[in-house]
């Protein structure tokens, strides 16, 4: 089962993941803006790739076996694209968070704008409830607002008196998580948005979290350089993991559970295994990573760096990169 493997099973696991990478290492760029990429996300159904960009832009990919081709590049936004995320189960609807103080639901298929919801500040960070109803996003202000995702309008707002990094449900859609400036990681009932617990999480700034696919377990990363995984049931840390140096901003569980891609300012991506912490791969890079991503399906991750152009020092190459894939081109 998906999620749980025999303690037995680990080295197993780890040689046959070790042993696909070395023959499944390489990396490709494909050109997707005109400015640095700040989050890539894929479709529910692993067909598409979206990015957001500092061009204000959006992109989307199709995947085709280890090729992103360029589908459609969507402009509205007047500033900023700074987090998307895709519907849970519809792989046709995503939505971004800009800057200027909109956000926007995008139809893949129909490639066009669906809607347009105007917002109170300057959005940073956005997520899909799992049963895709509700819309979360976050501004520069620290209010998080809560939109219906049929009627676009807002159901609920809560003002922090903190600063909110990261924003997630839980994957049974009755707790919302928020990471903060002071290292915590803030649990509300939802969707009631009662305060429920406050874990102390990281002895600085706690800036992303994510949940693992199957629901055992989610992690943050912080400014501390450490990503901490929390048993869900029991919200308990349950271990720790310190290969970077640099704030931890970004984090991806693989679609089994199995693998955690974590990046920062490090030239490396840390690929490591969810049960033991145990270190599969890394994936190089020459600048710091803005955005991490695995395939809902494939031993594929999707990331993008703040790269520069080849041929021009002082302009951003605005690349998304896919790795994984064979490492002769044969």
């Amino acid at each position: 089962m998906a999620g749980s493997l025999d303690f037995e099973a680990y080295p197993r696991f780890l040689e046959e993941q070790q042993s696909h990478f070395k023959s499944n290492g390489r990396t490709k760029d494909f050109s997707a803006h005109s400015s640095k990429v700040h989050s890539v996300a894929w479709s529910c159904d692993g067909r598409r790739l979206a990015s957001g960009s500092f061009d204000k832009t959006v992109t989307v990919f199709l995947l085709d076996r280890d090729r992103l081709s360029r589908e459609n590049n969507f402009r509205g936004h007047g500033d900023s694209v700074d987090q998307l995320c895709w519907h849970p189960s519809n792989p046709d609807l995503l939505v971004t968070a800009s800057g200027d103080k909109t956000i926007r639901i995008w139809d893949a298929r129909a490639a066009k704008c669906a809607a347009t919801v105007n917002t109170k500040g300057e959005n940073i960070n956005i997520c899909w409830s799992p049963d895709g109803q509700t819309i979360a996003v976050g501004n520069k202000e620290d209010l998080v607002t809560f939109i219906d995702a049929r009627s676009h309008r807002s159901k609920a707002e809560e003002q922090f008196k903190f600063e909110v990094n990261e924003i997630s449900w839980n994957n049974d859609n009755d707790l919302f998580f928020l990471t903060n400036g002071h290292g915590c990681i803030n649990i509300l009932s939802y969707p009631e948005l009662k305060q429920l617990q406050t874990l102390n999480a990281h002895s600085a700034n706690c800036i992303c979290i994510k949940f693992d696919p199957t629901g055992k377990y989610f992690a943050t990363g912080s400014v501390d350089a450490l990503v901490s995984l929390w048993d869900v049931a029991e919200l308990v840390c349950v271990r720790t993991f310190s290969r970077l140096d640099w704030p931890v901003r970004t984090l991806s569980f693989s679609h089994d559970g199995q693998m955690l891609a974590s990046a920062s300012e490090d030239l490396l991506i840390d690929i490591a295994m969810v049960e033991t912490g145990e270190k599969i791969c890394e994936v190089t890079c020459d600048t710091p990573t803005f955005t991490v991503a695995w395939h809902p399906s494939k031993p594929l991750l999707a990331f993008a760096c703040d790269d520069k152009d080849k041929y021009d020092r002082d302009r951003d190459a605005g690349t998304v990169k896919l790795f994984g894939l064979p490492s002769s081109e044969s």
